[in-house]
């Protein structure tokens, strides 16, 4: 049934994407941003320059992160944005002059020297967003740069082996769906092999032996179960290292060989609700507990190159937290010389006594650094523009926390626009991750500052049931038919919310993408009167499509999380839960955001959305980027989403007309 109060508007965007192609910019007040040719557009009205201008500052800031120290000078590679996608860059000291090397339409990952010499790099991309990563070589001497894989299927960047003359990597190549072992000389790709088939696409090699002829891979099942293998470098031949222990679930998520090779460092959740450091000894495959003490995550490890010393980032409610344990003695080493904040791709320089890592935090941009361990000493090696915004002036967030209906405290983060500029109970956006194993963590918001900054928006981000860093318990408790239980963490957020003096329950918007996005289309058919609009992106909008159409790498690894789509009483129970099977209870409007060339989510997800929205007469916006794939990551594309964002929610959660839109 048509909602009274948006008939108008219904008939305004109708004839707004009539009259469009017809627009004439005749003054600068009429002026409008043209949309690339590669965005397909539905009831998107014009943005205006001014609403461009206005938030531009907000688009042009940037970040830097570390791909790979040099083997044998002090120097590194980073990854950093000067045009519309992230390239390599070389930084030959600290704070020195970002010399850019690689110069792609698409974004360049995967980054790693070779560890030797250093006379070359690998690295990895796709097209369009459609995550067939390829891997390529830069020779460092000429520039020169060669396709080392096949060009079509799915590939892993590799890992080096301890002599430096080889990679072992995943692809797809056989049938599309397995991610089987190979090894190859970079130098010489044409003598790359198959060292072993393997059913399924969870398969992820870590390390090397040190005498090169066993490698160590992870076989991941699920978020909560994930094995050890020892491979045979020749012949294939596997070995499990982790048998099961009893009926308990365990998930095993690195593996990194000690010097003399009868040790092997993992993280695991065994006998713990928590990923601890341990190792394994190789000999009898006993486990020993590292950081069984700390309640909390490792999310990263590094083994110094003489084995010494172990690096270990682990997340404190939210905030990483940096220790260095000595392999012999197990003592621990902390340093209150970084800031606090997030750390990300953590490397020991190869002369040991060096460590470098991307830290950013709610008032920072990511930026490299590195530590030198022995003196607690950090230098900065990158210095990212902002756009002359003034960063110590952006809020930081506080923790919040909620009871759920069955009792559970759920937590999450609030942003609270400035009081003084912004008095009053505030419009509230909230974003809810993807995953669903994910966390949101403190961090950098970059362009959503503009919401806080210049809107007034209150920025919620909730952790509800299913999210990592609580507990495995807590991770488990969203999976299959448990789906739902989630979205009553978002029912209750509604309540705590109403309950709050500085927040304005009549105006909520909900949005989130991937898994995210899935919640914001469940919360927009669950509690339709209980918000003014939502936006999703890449969002699974029925379970059974998505299953069926996800890539055939991905699939039995999804139904480990949602359930699997061919029993037909699961079938059933994801149809009923489907947002597209409820869509009918939308009464809101929605802007819908999807890559064409989405491997994860379908681009189909949101194409049956639309048709059946665009029938309700409810205001639906509908953008999707041809070039893209599981959320956009071109500039150019992040921001046209981005001002199409700020239209929606001026208009729809905050009651404006924005000038020189056609209303």
């Amino acid at each position: 049934m048509v909602k009274p109060k948006f008939v108008l508007l219904a008939v305004c965007v109708a004839l707004s994407s009539v009259l469009w192609p017809q627009l004439a910019v005749t003054s600068a007040a009429d002026a409008v941003l043209p949309p690339g040719e590669n965005l397909v557009i539905e009831g998107i009205p014009p943005i205006p320059m001014s609403v461009v201008e206005q938030a531009d500052r907000y688009t042009q800031y940037r970040t830097a992160s570390l791909q790979s120290w040099h083997p044998t000078r002090r120097e590194m590679l980073i990854s950093t944005r000067f045009g519309d996608t992230s390239q390599t860059h070389r930084v030959s000291e600290p704070l020195g002059a970002r010399y850019q090397l690689t110069f792609f339409e698409e974004g360049v990952s995967g980054v790693s020297y070779q560890p030797t010499v250093g006379d070359y790099f690998l690295f990895s991309k796709d097209i369009g967003g459609s995550e067939a990563n390829q891997t390529f070589r830069y020779d460092v001497a000429t520039g020169a740069v060669m396709l080392l894989t096949d060009g079509t299927s799915r590939n892993s960047g590799g890992v080096w082996s301890t002599a430096g003359d080889r990679i072992v990597y995943t692809s797809t190549r056989r049938n599309g769906a397995d991610g089987d072992l190979y090894v190859m000389n970079p130098r010489e790709p044409e003598r790359d092999r198959l060292l072993a088939e393997v059913p399924g696409g969870g398969w992820f090699p870590t390390d090397w032996s040190p005498d090169d002829r066993q490698i160590v891979v992870i076989e991941y099942i699920s978020i909560n179960q994930a094995n050890l293998w020892l491979f045979d470098a020749e012949t294939g031949e596997r070995t499990l290292l982790t048998p099961p222990v009893n009926e308990e679930s365990v998930a095993y998520l690195d593996g990194i060989f000690s010097p003399d090779g009868q040790r092997l460092y993992t993280v695991s959740d065994r006998d713990s609700e928590f990923l601890h450091l341990g190792y394994i000894d190789l000999a009898t495959l006993e486990l020993t507990h590292l950081t069984d003490d700390i309640p909390w995550d490792v999310e990263a490890v590094d083994l110094s190159p003489d084995g010494s010393q172990i690096a270990v980032i682990m997340n404190e409610n939210g905030a990483s937290v940096l220790y260095v344990i000595d392999a012999a003695t197990g003592a621990r080493q902390t340093f209150d010389t970084i800031p606090a904040g997030r750390l990300r791709g953590l490397e020991w320089r190869h002369n040991g006594a060096e460590l470098g890592f991307t830290l950013y935090s709610a008032q920072s941009t990511a930026d490299v650094y590195s530590l030198n361990v022995s003196t607690g000493a950090l230098e900065r090696w990158t210095q990212s523009e902002t756009a002359g915004l003034n960063l110590d002036t952006f809020v930081e967030p506080e923790l919040i926390a909620w009871e759920s209906f069955d009792g559970r405290e759920i937590t999450g983060f609030l942003y609270r626009p400035p009081a003084d500029k912004f008095p009053g109970p505030r419009p509230v956006a909230m974003y809810i991750h993807g995953g669903p194993e994910g966390q949101f963590r403190p961090t950098y918001l970059g362009r959503l500052n503009y919401y806080i900054n210049e809107l007034g928006i209150a920025m919620v981000f909730p952790n509800v049931r299913g999210s990592t860093g609580y507990g495995k318990t807590f991770t488990k408790l969203d999976n299959g038919y448990l789906r739902e239980d989630s979205v009553k963490d978002i029912g209750a957020l509604l309540d705590w919310i109403a309950a709050e003096p500085g927040l304005d329950s009549d105006r909520i918007l909900v949005s989130g993408a991937s898994y995210g996005g899935y919640m914001s289309l469940a919360v927009a058919t669950n509690y339709p009167d209980r918000i003014r609009a939502s936006i999703n992106v890449v969002g699974i909008s029925n379970f059974v499509t998505f299953l069926e159409n996800t890539e055939d790498y991905r699939r039995d690894l999804r139904r480990v999380e949602y359930g699997d789509e061919r029993d037909p009483e699961m079938r059933q129970f994801l149809t009923d839960i489907s947002p597209l099977t409820n869509a009918d209870n939308i009464q809101q409007p929605m802007l819908i955001v999807h890559g064409a060339n989405d491997p994860r989510v379908p681009v189909s997800e949101a194409e049956q959305l639309f048709d059946i929205l665009a029938g309700q007469e409810v205001p639906v916006w509908y953008l999707v980027a041809t070039d893209e794939g599981h959320g956009f990551a071109k500039k150019q594309n992040i921001d046209y989403q981005f001002y199409t964002n700020i239209m929606f929610m001026r208009q729809f959660l905050l009651d404006e007309l924005v000038e020189g839109a056609l209303n």
